[in-house]
């Protein structure tokens, strides 16, 4: 019998080795970590700290630097969400979201007859809000920062006068050249060449001039002097109808984060004018009450549990959130926990519920382009930062600011043009997001920090428009009920809904066709035909021996960097 003992271990040990499945990790550091879009940036925010700057440094110094290098949703004419938890556990959010201009009104995007105009909240200089990401930056350093705010820029200043593009980046500009000829009264440095290639450098030398001015006057150096004049002027050449005074008159917010509970994690998410933390509140209470760590991964009853869970949240998100300074939202009401079971009583695993059976339970959602950017931040002290920010759609509204190297947002867009109309993306808003004066647009923007056992977790967002919530909560699943690595969260397949259209979308070619066959039988619809990406999760997860990991997505050219 002895003699077969060595040989029986010796099988054992190969066959588990040949079975249990090895992660993939992402980059891990000891210390510090950003992770970006662009891997530019992400060098950047982690040379800041390497220089003794905290997390709130790298995350100027990397949002100014995205804003030349990843220009298609990288800003300074553009706006977004902070969220912050810092070492001792304080938690704090910032909006600088964009603001609807004084002149804008109501009705200013529907014809003689109360129809919506097609395209003109989308595209050109009618679909601009007033930008809050300088306002943004500038309040976050003179609250925390550490190092000086102009040496936080000038990192960015040394990217505009030349750095070298990427294969995606290439492509995008290649892409977009015909929408810049359309929607710009010169030729902007997009379309120096007729075909950029990898490896091309780009020169934005207005930029670096604004970028200066920013270095060394803050908020004045854009919202007032030169660079606000030519951006006024900019307006009055396409009459449109941001004033100077719109841009002297903005101002950051701070704000209380949504917090919740999901089993031994605690969540730290953005508060409205963003809808993201709520929605993703109502999602993850309901779901607590099912056992997901017994269905498998994207089995038919998690994706039913999750999908049914987002079809209810989001009714309600387009019934009642708006910006809180011009409308009531019913938080506490709509986070009780007895009023998110009842949501889920007409749940059953035997068939799809219907959307328009459902509405919104409290007794419709503006369109949001896929292409915003998200990055994650945590210092050598523990301190940790969530920041998502857009132009809404791809290079916003196309809009380049002549003299001034940057692209202004169309993020009028993500108003309800007109109260009940779907938009573009089939999303329904409701009378709490209408348009008016100095009022911010909803935004599903889901910048977010998990806790575990009262220590810092995860930190994770994610571009997509309406996807953002669900890429946000599926990458959280991920890790904390199917034990995935950070890189193997983020780069996991996805599924959306979001009540109206009542379909589930789908990544193309991630899902079975038996899996998509006992959907189908069950009465929900799919597409997995015209879905593109959904999300590009950047994220960090603290490991149990105190080292970070990136999760730094893989859909696109996104980077984690770091000591």
């Amino acid at each position: 019998m002895k003699k077969y003992f060595l040989p029986f271990i010796v099988l054992t040990f190969f066959i588990q080795c040949k079975t249990t499945p090895q992660h993939k990790q992402g980059l891990v550091t000891d210390k510090a970590m950003v992770v970006s879009a662009n891997p530019l940036a992400s060098q950047v925010g982690a040379a800041i700290m390497k220089q003794g700057g905290n997390a709130i440094d790298a995350m100027v110094a990397t949002h100014f630097a995205l804003a030349v290098v990843y220009p298609q949703a990288g800003n300074i004419g553009g706006g977004g969400f902070m969220v912050y938890r810092d070492s001792t556990g304080k938690s704090i959010a910032l909006d600088f979201r964009e603001k609807a201009p004084l002149s804008a009104s109501r009705d200013m995007y529907l014809d003689s007859l109360g129809n919506v105009i097609a395209g003109k909240s989308s595209v050109g200089i009618f679909s601009v809000g007033v930008p809050g990401s300088v306002a943004g930056m500038v309040e976050a350093h003179k609250k925390y920062g550490k190092l000086p705010f102009k040496k936080l820029i000038e990192p960015a200043i040394t990217l505009a006068k030349g750095y070298k593009l990427t294969q995606k980046d290439a492509n995008l500009f290649n892409e977009f050249r015909v929408r810049f000829e359309d929607n710009n009264r010169f030729k902007t440095i997009y379309q120096s060449k007729l075909n950029w290639k990898k490896g091309d450098e780009i020169k934005n030398p207005n930029l670096v001039k604004i970028l200066e001015r920013i270095a060394e006057q803050g908020n004045a150096g854009f919202y007032e002097g030169e660079t606000a004049q030519l951006l006024v002027d900019e307006m009055q050449a396409h009459e449109g109808i941001m004033t100077l005074e719109d841009l002297k008159q903005y101002k950051a917010i701070w704000r209380k984060p949504i917090t919740f509970d999901y089993k031994d994690l605690h969540i730290i998410s953005m508060s409205p004018p963003s809808s993201g933390g709520i929605t993703l509140a109502e999602i993850m209470k309901m779901i607590a009450n099912y056992p997901l760590e017994t269905y498998d991964f994207q089995s038919l009853k998690q994706i039913q549990v999750l999908v049914e869970a987002e079809r209810r949240a989001y009714a309600d998100r387009a019934e009642y959130l708006g910006d809180p300074d011009f409308v009531k939202i019913p938080v506490e009401a709509l986070l009780a926990q007895e009023y998110l079971k009842k949501r889920m009583q007409s749940f059953s695993f035997d068939k799809a519920s219907s959307s328009t059976e459902i509405g919104a339970g409290l007794e419709k959602l503006p369109h949001e382009s896929m292409e915003t950017t998200h990055y994650s931040i945590v210092d050598a002290s523990g301190n940790a930062i969530s920041v998502t920010t857009t132009l809404n759609s791809y290079f916003g509204s196309k809009v380049m600011v002549k003299g001034a190297g940057f692209f202004l947002n169309n993020e009028m867009d993500d108003f309800s043009a007109k109260p009940g109309v779907p938009n573009l993306y089939g999303l329904v808003g409701n009378e709490a997001n209408s348009i008016a004066p100095e009022k911010r647009m909803l935004s599903s923007m889901t910048p977010t920090i998990v806790e575990k056992n009262d220590k810092l977790f995860m930190v994770v967002g994610t571009p997509g428009g309406s996807t953002i919530i669900t890429s946000v909560l599926q990458t959280i699943l991920n890790v904390s009920t199917y034990e995935m690595s950070m890189q193997e969260a983020v780069d996991a397949p996805r599924f959306h809904h979001q009540w109206l259209p009542d379909i589930i979308k789908v990544e193309p070619q991630a899902f079975s066709d038996d899996l998509i066959k006992k959907l189908e039988e069950k009465g929900y619809k799919i597409d997995n035909t015209n879905a593109p990406v959904i999300g590009k999760v950047d994220a960090i997860l603290v490991l149990p021996n105190g080292k970070l990991e990136a999760g730094a997505d893989s859909r696109g050219d996104d980077t984690g960097a770091g000591f």
